[in-house]
Formats: structure tokens, sequence, C-alpha cells
């Protein structure tokens, strides 16, 4: 894929996201896609677990909207730094436990590096900023 692919995949990505869209979503993944996410215990194997990941964010946070900060483009893959706002108004879950409604408006921040084959992302790994998004729903004291 050229670079400029690249970048549309990604944007058609994040545009299912703000669209609150998983087949969308999905349909940017490999089948295979394995998808790794330090606040979870294991990572995520397959398209049908990311749409289940995706879901899970989308019912937390239903007015969530994406902000692209910056991307970085290679041969195969992309790296991202995002900012997203959203009101947690359903249940949360996170490293592995589900967490009650705060009804918080938040900024979350975060970054990721998605691998892409055949016009597909095969791998994805995503760093959030889980302590400070914690912070702001008021479930870990301020620092």
């Amino acid at each position: 894929m050229s670079k400029q692919e690249l970048e549309q995949l990604n944007d058609r990505a994040l545009a299912a996201w703000d669209a609150h869209d998983p087949d969308a979503f999905a349909d940017t993944l490999a089948e295979d896609v394995v998808w790794y996410d330090w606040t979870l215990p294991e990572p995520i194997h397959g398209k049908a677990g990311a749409k289940q990941y995706f879901g899970s964010w989308v019912a937390a946070f239903p007015d969530m909207h994406t902000k692209n900060v910056v991307t970085l483009v290679g041969d195969d893959g992309i790296a991202s730094e995002i900012e997203w706002t959203g009101t947690n108004t359903g249940p949360l879950v996170m490293a592995g436990a589900e967490l009650p409604p705060t009804n918080k408006t938040v900024t979350g921040r975060g970054s990721y590096i998605a691998r892409v084959r055949n016009g597909k992302i095969v791998e994805f790994r995503a760093y959030q900023d889980a302590p400070g998004l914690m912070m702001q729903l008021g479930l870990m004291p301020q620092l």
C-alpha cells in the first residue's frame, strides 16, 4: 500500500469510532488481527473480539469523539497519537473488570501502532493513558 492508502485506512478507522460503527471499524481489520492493549490481561485475537472491544468503549462513552493529534506513516504501518472526549454514561470494561458509569466527561489520550498487510490491519498495539482516564473518572486519586 502507498503511504496515502495507509493514511486513508487510518482515517476510515478513526471515522468509524466517531460514527460508533463497529462494522465500518471491523472492515479495516484482517480476520486474524491481533490487538494488544496494555489495559487488558491478554491480547484480543480476531475481528470478532476487536468488534466486541470497540462496542464496549462505545457503550461506556456513547458520545465519544476522536481527534487525531499526529500520525506517522511507514512502509507497512501507522503510528498515531489521538485524543478523545466522551461522557461515561455506560459501564466501562477495563483491566478485566466492569466499572459502573460515573457520568463524568473526560478527555482520553493515547497512541497506537498498526501494522498493515493486504490493505487490512493485522496487528494493533494500543497505549492508553489509563491512569489519567481513571483520575478524571474519579476512580483513582489525583496525583
